[in-house]
């Protein structure tokens, strides 16, 4: 995610310069055309620009809404993630009855280290990763069982609810905490379930596909339109159409799939840490892992 409002003329050259060569060669291209040939032949209509650059527009207006919906949705479900881990652990450490038994202090400790995993799992998960780093938040008995599961942090949740029940059975939570309890992990398993319906549902690809196409021919009939009335000035006053569509558009098309690992996606690195930070922090355990640094001072992952 970036950290800045702004970016620099060398960020946007190192985002955009195939881009911009792209359109300049194809611009360059349909000026020589027009004037050694199609400009003997047909004249271009101003209205045509007129109206598939209105139609365009609505293309790119409707794809990068859906695209910043599915990005905002995914912030909203890590957020509702941070709440319900504090809320996880505040629970176990301060409400779970520690005299009950002489194993329920341990079983509330791992059960918050073991949520920390969790999250780490989710997030290997979500960004296809298979990064190990959730297993030194497990038991090794409990990393084996789980790395033969299809869906790690989903097992992670079973052993969780099975603690939860053991809990239960000492005495050392009520019915009524036990019914919270159940509900921050019903909570963690749904906004498990939302991450990877984002992840998994694909945005229609028809849209991408006839948006770009219907940007090139705009751009290329512009510039076959100018050239007859501005000569050569037509590839620079393409190219500025070009432009301004294409990177439009591309802004929305990077904020699609917010779980991955680009400077516009979710900061889940950041965010699992800060509550990784968190839990360990009410579990007085020392040292503290350091929180994610952003790379070049400029987005966080």
């Amino acid at each position: 995610m970036l950290l800045r409002d702004k970016l620099t003329f060398v960020q946007i050259s190192r985002l955009t310069w195939r881009l911009d060569l792209l359109i300049l060669f194809f611009c360059t291209l349909a000026y020589i055309a027009d004037t050694y040939w199609l400009k003997r032949h047909v004249a271009i209509p101003v209205t045509f620009s007129t109206v598939l650059g209105t139609a365009i527009a609505f293309f790119i207006g409707f794809n990068n809404n859906q695209a910043y919906g599915r990005w905002w949705e995914g912030r909203q479900i890590w957020g509702s993630l941070v709440n319900d881990s504090r809320s996880w652990g505040r629970n176990l450490l301060h409400f779970c009855d520690q005299s009950a038994s002489d194993e329920a202090p341990h079983v509330a400790r791992r059960m918050i280290f073991r949520h920390i995993g969790f999250l780490y799992a989710l997030k290997a998960n979500l960004r296809k990763t298979g990064d190990p780093y959730y297993e030194g938040y497990l038991s090794r008995q409990e990393a084996e069982n789980v790395a033969n599961s299809s869906n790690i942090p989903n097992a992670i949740l079973d052993i969780q609810a099975a603690d939860l029940q053991l809990l239960r059975e000492q005495g050392a939570i009520d019915g009524f905490l036990f019914r919270d309890m159940n509900q921050l992990l019903m909570n963690h398993c749904n906004d498990m379930g939302k991450c990877e319906r984002i992840r998994n549902t694909a945005f229609p690809p028809s849209y991408l596909f006839f948006t770009r196409v219907f940007i090139w021919i705009f751009v290329i009939m512009n510039t076959l339109m100018l050239a007859e009335s501005i000569g050569y000035w037509s590839v620079i006053f393409g190219w500025l159409f070009g432009f301004v569509f294409h990177v439009t558009h591309q802004n929305g098309i990077s904020i699609m799939n917010p779980f991955e690992q680009n400077m516009m996606s979710l900061p889940l690195d950041s965010i699992t840490r800060t509550i990784e930070i968190n839990l360990l922090e009410m579990l007085g355990h020392e040292p503290l892992p350091s929180p994610v640094e952003a790379i070049d001072g400029q987005y966080l992952l």
